[in-house]
């Protein structure tokens, strides 16, 4: 290698590590807030309609340059869900087999271009939803908008079955009691800005 072509490579090597620095800085991550974090699970059952709420949940909103969303993480603990009947809850854990999949995870893998501001902004989430030991690609239709206090909020819902993820809906006294297979997961999420 001559003198010229080391000086080249050297100087497209400093470039390309200049701009891999420049986007890890402009790229930002928010933590979720626990106790802004509304989700709740609703379904049906053929005695009685049911929710289910979490208590525990994690994750973090990535944004770029400008404003619009990067990367989403959301975890939340199966343990955590809680509908006010405890035989109902221990119905779910063991059909989720919470002891194998103790976590219900979501991992954005695109996000329909939106440049985030204080007004509502329509975008589309794409990524994998993990859940009873199982992974599917989902898209959510959500809203999204910096507060007045800076942080950013997230809000939206989307319809699922429980056997698309090899999920047995949960039955109840002796069998007399079955649970529908579709549930409707609504949302309003605020991550820390």
């Amino acid at each position: 290698m001559t003198r010229s072509q080391f000086s080249r490579n050297f100087m497209m090597l400093l470039t390309s590590v200049a701009f891999s620095i420049t986007g890890a800085i402009t790229a930002q991550s928010f933590p979720i807030v626990p106790q802004s974090a509304s989700i709740n699970v609703h379904g049906t059952s053929n005695v009685h309609d049911w929710d289910m709420k979490p208590t525990k949940v994690t994750g973090e909103l990535g944004l770029n340059s400008s404003k619009q969303i990067s990367a989403i993480s959301i975890k939340i603990e199966v343990k955590s869900l809680k509908s006010g009947n405890s035989i109902m809850d221990g119905k779910t854990y063991d059909a989720f087999d919470y002891k194998k999949n103790p976590y219900i995870v979501f991992q954005l893998t695109d996000a329909s271009q939106a440049k985030l501001s204080d007004n509502d902004t329509e975008i589309t989430l794409t990524g994998n939803l993990s859940f009873a030991g199982a992974t599917r690609k989902i898209s959510i239709k959500t809203t999204g908008k910096i507060t007045k206090s800076g942080d950013y909020q997230l809000k939206g819902s989307i319809p699922l079955k429980m056997t698309d993820f090899k999920m047995k809906p949960p039955t109840a006294m002796l069998g007399t009691m079955k649970t529908g297979d579709a549930v409707t997961v609504k949302f309003d999420v605020t991550f820390k800005g």
